[in-house]
């Protein structure tokens, strides 16, 4: 069976060997999500309840949660339960750029299902307000 990235081809993604455009840490999140091999009627399945824990995940500089503010990007899984996650910040610098990808995981792992959770964080496409829900926008007074 062949692997199918999460990523397209043209996108940056992290690994644990980069470091941030300040070259000074390892990036965050820094997961192989390229070796999940998206099963659809397992992801049609589980789906639905990764979102909603995913949605308890908050942004500590920001009272909305992450997947409202369109930090995640695409959410698979594979035929054993392994969740695949790739997300972003909302910039390289984030405070909570350590802590995020690994809470994502964290909560991702105990929905019912779902055996193990591999997140990435990428930085392209680059995140933008556009991105965010309207439901987020009208809490942010942004609408």
């Amino acid at each position: 069976m062949k692997t199918i990235p999460l990523v397209p081809p043209d996108s940056e993604t992290v690994d644990a060997a980069d470091t941030t455009s300040e070259g000074s840490r390892p990036a965050p999140g820094a997961d192989d999500v390229s070796t999940v091999v998206p099963d659809p009627a397992r992801t049609d399945a589980l789906k639905p309840a990764i979102v909603e824990a995913i949605s308890t995940v908050y942004d500590p500089e920001i009272p909305v949660n992450i997947w409202e503010l369109g930090l995640i990007y695409d959410v698979v899984v594979d035929a054993a339960g392994i969740a695949g996650i790739r997300m972003t910040l909302t910039a390289p610098g984030c405070p909570a750029a350590q802590s995020l990808p690994v809470e994502v995981a964290e909560k991702v792992r105990k929905v019912p299902g779902i055996a193990d959770a591999k997140v990435e964080v990428v930085w392209e496409p680059g995140w933008t307000k556009d991105r965010m829900s309207e439901a987020a926008k009208l809490q942010l007074g942004l609408w």
